[in-house]
């Protein structure tokens, strides 16, 4: 019977370690996203409203991208790409250190929307799209539903919204647009629920082989992913809802 209670004990600590160590892992996933957002709209904010900037990599009256604006525009989804190849190769350090220089380059990329729409209403969009964030990733993590199955349909759903995203920068319809931006929020807004109980599973499903190196790493495209399903939903409420200048 002792042994019993000894084998039931040291089963309890460890589930208690492990919940402890998700709690931490989380954090530090939302901790790690929070900067890279501040890195992005500091970046924005600082070019935006500084038309000499911005005229470096767009007309400051039409806001269309001269060369320079458009290497800028498509940068961070060649560094997603970059990212998810190398982040083997990469230390946690190394990894952090990219994801934070990817976001600054994100920031460059958005630094229009503080010339082409009011600063009310980008404030009040990104006040929305935190609150609707928070509430579709706390689902995420607390339902005990198995939401796996929608990975695959909502990648599907990105690689939709990338082309047709990119044929309407030479189309510019705007009942495309808004078609784009009404099933982007849907998309995105499903993704957040997807990727973070994903986030949690993988440090459940890793926590017991102790590879803190890997877990950091792996906390890391965590914040990423939730980070790019947060300015993707911002990005559309914004072309939704925003008041324009």
């Amino acid at each position: 019977m002792a042994d019993v209670n000894t084998i039931r004990s040291a089963a309890g600590s460890r589930a208690a370690q492990i919940d402890e160590g998700l709690r931490a892992h989380m954090n530090k996933v939302y901790a790690t996203m929070s900067i890279g957002m501040l890195i992005t709209f500091a970046v924005a904010w600082a070019v935006g409203t500084a038309p000499g900037l911005l005229a470096v990599f767009r007309d400051p009256v039409t806001l269309q991208p001269n060369i320079l604006g458009w290497i800028i525009m498509f940068a961070p989804l060649a560094m997603v790409f970059m990212f998810g190849a190398a982040i083997n190769k990469l230390s946690a350090a190394g990894a952090q250190t990219f994801f934070y220089a990817f976001a600054g380059v994100m920031g460059l990329s958005l630094s229009w929307i503080f010339v082409a729409f009011t600063g009310m209403s980008i404030a009040q969009i990104f006040l929305i799209t935190s609150i609707a964030f928070a509430g579709l990733s706390l689902w995420g993590y607390t339902t005990k539903k198995d939401i796996s199955g929608w990975g695959s349909f909502l990648i599907m759903g990105v690689i939709g919204l990338v082309v047709a995203s990119i044929v309407n920068l030479f189309l510019g319809s705007p009942a495309i647009m808004f078609a784009i931006s009404a099933l982007g929020v849907l998309i995105f807004a499903g993704l957040t629920a997807y990727d973070t109980q994903n986030i949690k599973n993988t440090y459940l499903a890793h926590a017991h082989h102790g590879d803190q190196e890997w877990l950091q790493k792996s906390g890391i495209m965590g914040a990423l992913s939730l980070y790019l399903n947060f300015i993707n939903m911002f990005m559309m409420l914004l072309q939704l809802f925003g008041n324009r200048e």
